[in-house]
């Protein structure tokens, strides 16, 4: 619990067995994290075994997708303080606090991966990705009247429950480029948005959406799609009720 707030982390797992403990060891904070939810998004290896070996709650999702399995665990958080994470060894539990650290002036809060200082050396974080990530953000940022943005990308994230419920009914995307969806949303119905620089280290295996060029020209384009296609979406008038604090 943090602050009197329940706070639940969220991990999608495809064939995480390989790290899949450790993650959840390195999430559960102790006096701080409450709950950790694995999404078994159809795993063929060991990934719910691995899990279940842990006090993490694992769930099932049939529906085979990056965002299809962050929904599902998101619906299945029970705390006012949601935490989306990796288990792949990329993101550091203690990173979480960072995110909970501005959870009080902020409903979202966003992390980066791109500030080179933090990006480790064996991580997965060249040039082409980095700018890659910077101009998708800036473009969001623009067309949206965005806080200063700089990761489309980065799964490690924070929401509360309450902003949640404003947008979950109206996510679309159950592939890889769910993040950004996420916070198109959350800027048009006015929930106060900030990111945060954190660690990003080399995974364990090999990344099932940027692993390769391909994937990563393929995510980049449905990602600028995504954030051109809403800015001529109707969706149904929200009150401004989370204005960003100056």
């Amino acid at each position: 619990m943090y602050q009197g707030k329940q706070v639940s982390v969220v991990f999608p797992a495809y064939n995480e067995e390989q790290y899949i403990r450790q993650a959840i060891e390195d999430f559960w904070i102790p006096g701080v994290v409450d709950e950790v939810i694995v999404v078994n998004n159809n795993s063929r290896d060991r990934t719910a075994e691995e899990a279940a070996k842990t006090p993490a709650r694992v769930v099932l999702e049939t529906k085979q997708g990056y965002g299809h399995a962050l929904q599902r665990g998101m619906r299945e958080a029970r705390g006012d303080l949601i935490i989306l994470a990796e288990p792949d060894g990329t993101f550091i539990g203690r990173d979480a606090l960072k995110l909970l650290a501005y959870a009080e002036d902020f409903q979202m809060v966003c992390g980066t991966r791109t500030t080179r200082e933090l990006i480790w050396a064996e991580a997965n974080m060249g040039w082409f990705l980095r700018v890659g990530n910077w101009s998708v953000a800036k473009l969001l940022q623009v067309l949206y009247s965005g806080p200063s943005l700089s990761d489309c990308g980065c799964t490690l994230r924070l929401i509360h429950r309450q902003a949640l419920e404003e947008i979950q009914d109206f996510f679309t995307v159950g592939k890889s480029h769910f993040l950004p969806e996420m916070v198109i949303l959350a800027l048009r119905a006015g929930i106060s948005v900030i990111e945060v620089p954190i660690n990003y280290r080399g995974r364990v295996g090999e990344s099932k959406i940027t692993g390769n060029f391909k994937g990563v020209l393929r995510t980049g384009l449905r990602m600028i799609g995504l954030i051109l296609s809403y800015k001529f979406k109707r969706l149904p008038a929200r009150p401004n009720t989370h204005s960003a604090k100056a």
